[in-house]
């Protein structure tokens, strides 16, 4: 027997070879989009005996979608189960009060995500948690029927008390209350909130927490959604968390500036439906009715949506949706994020648009919480530099807003970055809005910041020094998981 083994085991290992080597390749050029990383790949597998498949199989097949997919169900492939519209049955397109730009690009995201434009709401910008807060906890105080929020980040601190003690009195007089905490985000702060909110007998479930380690596959798949809703007829959406932070009139050590919006109107729902998503999955909780989903009248003249994200949705609605914004730009786009580490069609957008005479404004943190975000985007800003696109870096403190214009009449705010973490791996939320008014605000912001900040030029970022530029470059490899 032993001396089979020594005569066939070679031949074996050549079988095995084979065969791993074949379906490693196969599967890398019927599921790889990008050509060159197909060959790249298929190159790898055939050159590189085991190493090259095994390398393959560890890194190079994509599971986040499959397990998000096996994770959540069929029954969470959309979150608005309705027809794709047209120009005659969108509805919500006036033509009087958009232009032709406008409205193809309203058509465009309609069919990448077939929610309706809802008009007649109100958005009203809110300014880090000194404006954020105090507008929040009036409204939890003031509501009857039912709250719902859901934060990425409820720390155990000055704020996350203030929400805290705000909830169980809403509670106490028979509101009914639900909060939804990422699981990882819910140990921002130590100790955590968590022991606090069992005390409290608060209704609340942390999404995907476990420290088990066959839950660990899922640990890139986070809720990094902030919405709240009162009486599902007061709506906040946006960039800011709950922690102590975001409160600057009481210096804190890490200040974070950030912009939130309170919203009214039939847009409403749209929030308080990817609310009730998400704690369908993490509870199997169904919210429904009058409570949770009252009838909605306008009381604006914001044309919006809600734009929900994740990994579980094979086409990324936000990231289309800025992919078709950028496209449509005839004047400017303005971008103020985090981080920035766009992929490539992204960039290539961008660069499109400013070679063909769009202002591109890039608003950036001078010093970034995450260092190693700056180092992975440092390369890329010298790319789109060099294609026209302007880089601004604003002075401490850190600047944590999410928002972006296009010629003064399209806004898009939220939760998502520019980042594949946030257009890829973790599940969103933004509000698309066709409003003059509202892009006019935001630009107004916008043109602060940038009266501040340095301008960084192309000149400056080719000529760092090489061993930072190799830093750079090697991190830039990590960004689809930074």
């Amino acid at each position: 027997m032993q001396g089979f083994f020594n005569d066939f085991w070679p031949l074996l290992l050549a079988l095995i070879q084979i065969a791993a080597m074949a379906g490693a390749a196969i599967h890398a050029v019927l599921t790889k989009s990008d050509e060159r990383a197909a060959a790249g790949w298929v190159g790898l597998i055939l050159l590189v005996p085991f190493i090259g498949w095994l390398v393959y199989l560890l890194i190079g097949v994509n599971r986040i979608e499959r397990r998000a997919l096996e994770l959540r169900g069929k029954k969470h492939k959309a979150y608005f189960p309705v027809p794709v519209p047209t120009l005659e049955t969108a509805g919500h397109l006036p033509q009087k009060a958009l232009s032709s730009e406008l409205e193809s690009l309203a058509l465009y995201g309609q069919q990448i995500f077939p929610e309706t434009l809802e008009p007649g709401n109100t958005v009203r910008i809110l300014t880090n948690g000194d404006e954020a807060y105090p507008a929040m906890l009036k409204a939890i105080r003031n509501a009857k029927r039912s709250i719902a929020l859901s934060t990425y980040i409820f720390n155990n601190d000055r704020a996350g008390h203030l929400f805290l003690d705000a909830l169980i009195a809403a509670d106490k007089r028979g509101v009914r209350v639900r909060i939804l905490i990422d699981g990882v985000g819910s140990w921002y702060s130590f100790p955590s909130l968590i022991p606090l909110l069992e005390k409290s007998g608060l209704n609340y479930t942390r999404f995907l927490h476990s420290f088990m380690p066959w839950q660990m596959p899922y640990l890139n798949m986070r809720n990094h959604q902030k919405i709240l809703v009162l009486d599902g007829r007061i709506g906040f959406t946006g960039g800011i968390n709950i922690s102590k932070g975001n409160i600057i009139a009481d210096n804190p050590d890490r200040p974070i500036l950030d912009h939130h919006f309170e919203v009214e109107g039939p847009v409403v729902e749209h929030l308080m439906q990817v609310f009730a998503n998400e704690w369908n999955f993490s509870t199997g909780e169904l919210l429904g009715g009058a409570d949770w989903f009252p009838d909605l009248t306008p009381v604006g003249q914001v044309l919006a949506r809600g734009l929900p994200a994740g990994p579980d949705m094979g086409q990324n609605p936000i990231r289309w949706t800025l992919l078709g914004a950028i496209a449509q730009a005839k004047n400017h786009i303005r971008i103020v994020t985090p981080y920035f580490v766009p992929d490539s069609a992204l960039r290539t957008a961008l660069s499109v648009a400013a070679m063909r005479g769009v202002h591109v404004d890039i608003v950036l943190p001078q010093t970034n919480n995450l260092p190693y975000i700056d180092w992975a985007a440092t390369p890329q800003l010298e790319w789109i530099a060099r294609a026209g696109c302007h880089i601004w870096k604003t002075p401490g403190p850190f600047v944590h807003s999410k928002l972006m214009t296009i010629d003064d009449a399209w806004a898009m705010v939220g939760s998502a970055n520019w980042d594949d973490r946030s257009l890829r791996l973790n599940f969103e939320f933004n509000l698309e809005c066709f409003d003059a008014d509202l892009a006019a605000e935001i630009n107004l912001i916008i043109d602060e910041k940038i009266r501040t900040a340095m301008h960084v030029t192309m000149k400056e970022l080719a000529d760092l020094p090489f061993h930072t530029r190799l830093r750079n470059a090697a991190m830039r490899l990590a960004s689809p998981y930074l």
